[in-house]
């Protein structure tokens, strides 16, 4: 049996960031987290390149332009949707969900989507808090695993 699998070792990788404005002060520690993997994990900052748009909708175009230029191994989205008393919350989390799967698909790049979605500001707080908790850090992580995945199956 042949199994695929990927390490955590993102030296001589490239990444492309695309970060949500919107909520910043969640958005930020998503980002701080996300550094620290890749940089914990071999990828050097030179290689990380960041791009920032006014919210979540806007998100999966932003990256689906950052995947299809080819300098990047990854793709890593992060935002944070927080839901209100309306149902913007819906439109917003569903479409910038199903944009990055879109181009993920689309271009054949990995695209993570670290995009949180919560009911409550407090549990958008947490999953942007401590490393073992950072939404951000594991989809470092995971942009990390994939493309080393990717490149075992051909």
């Amino acid at each position: 049996m042949k199994v695929y699998e990927g390490q955590l070792d993102g030296s001589g990788m490239s990444f492309g960031l695309v970060i949500s404005r919107f909520n910043d002060f969640i958005t930020r520690r998503l980002v701080d987290g996300c550094l620290d993997a890749l940089k914990r994990n071999g990828a050097s900052e030179d290689a990380i390149e960041m791009a920032y748009v006014p919210g979540a909708f806007e998100i999966p175009l932003a990256a689906k332009k950052m995947a299809g230029t080819g300098r990047f191994d990854a793709v890593i989205t992060l935002g944070a949707v927080i839901r209100g008393s309306t149902s913007h919350f819906d439109f917003v989390a569903g479409q910038a969900a199903r944009g990055v799967s879109t181009a993920s698909m689309e271009t054949g790049v990995p695209i993570i989507f670290g995009v949180i979605t919560t009911e409550t500001i407090e549990q958008a707080i947490e999953r942007a808090g401590t490393r073992l908790t950072n939404r951000g850090f594991e989809a470092g992580q995971s942009a990390i695993e994939m493309v080393q995945v990717l490149k075992q199956l051909g």
